[in-house]
């Protein structure tokens, strides 16, 4: 197995207490890993700069089945895309503002331990970053060692894959913990269970409708096909999804094979 390269590593935010990070306003649900710099960027195309206050978003999930969409996707002001983004650069569109990338466990470390990351697509053309994960104020206060980390298990890799995504001059923020525990309660109530883990998707959309809860804007949602890893609650998800469309908040558009 490859060695992961050691890289300088950005310093996290500093720690708060548990008290502050389970009381903190869901509107500060984002903390700066890395504040990028300013790139060139065209003036139109897919890779027009990302407008702060977005008419239009789009959030593409990563079901195969998603369609021809990319035309739709690219008038998008903001398109928020996971991952290894299915699809990017062909039938999903060419445009990618927010990438949207796990910072924990295996397929993180597998990232790491690829010398071409950085060269992928969706990693040249992200306008910024989001990690789902945070660390925690122990993970803060006292990061693993890598050593520890790379003998196996389970590990947050926040500090290594920041630094692997900085050089790029993009931002990098990362989702804190009083969001997760905000979405997990929101799947609960739709009958979900109380120690579930919301997938990357849910937290984006939950992020998206509560930084716009006083702006009547509808997201599209792409290629959510509500299936994949055991510990998400994908009913619980799919039902808070369809209640938001029919409040008129979001529009989940059906897969090709649906």
């Amino acid at each position: 197995m490859p060695a992961i390269p050691l890289l300088p590593l950005p310093r996290l935010p500093g720690s708060r207490p548990a008290r502050t990070l389970e009381t903190r306003r869901l509107l500060d649900d984002i903390t700066p890993l890395a504040p990028g710099r300013g790139r060139p960027a065209p003036r139109h195309g897919p890779d027009r700069p990302a407008p702060d206050r977005p008419q239009s978003i789009a959030v593409v999930g990563n079901a195969p089945e998603a369609g021809r969409i990319g035309a739709a996707v690219d008038r998008a002001d903001w398109v928020i895309r996971f991952n290894n983004a299915q699809g990017f650069g062909a039938a999903t569109g060419r445009r990618l503002t927010h990438l949207v990338l796990m910072n924990f466990g295996g397929q993180t470390r597998e990232w790491l331990e690829d010398v071409s990351f950085r060269r992928r697509a969706a990693i040249r053309h992200a306008q910024g970053f989001l990690l789902p994960i945070d660390p925690g104020v122990d993970e803060r206060r006292r990061p693993t060692p890598l050593p520890e980390k790379r003998a196996g298990g389970e590990h947050d890799w926040t500090p290594e894959l920041c630094a692997r995504l900085s050089p790029r001059g993009a931002p990098v923020w990362i989702f804190n913990d009083p969001l997760f525990f905000a979405a997990r309660a929101a799947l609960s109530r739709e009958g979900g269970r109380e120690d579930g883990v919301p997938s990357s998707g849910f937290l984006a959309l939950y992020w998206l409708l509560s930084r716009l809860r006083r702006v009547r804007r509808i997201v599209d949602v792409y290629g959510f096909g509500f299936a994949g890893w055991e510990g998400h609650d994908w009913a619980a998800e799919r039902r808070w999804v369809e209640r938001r469309e029919r409040e008129g908040r979001l529009r989940l558009h059906p897969l090709r094979s649906a």
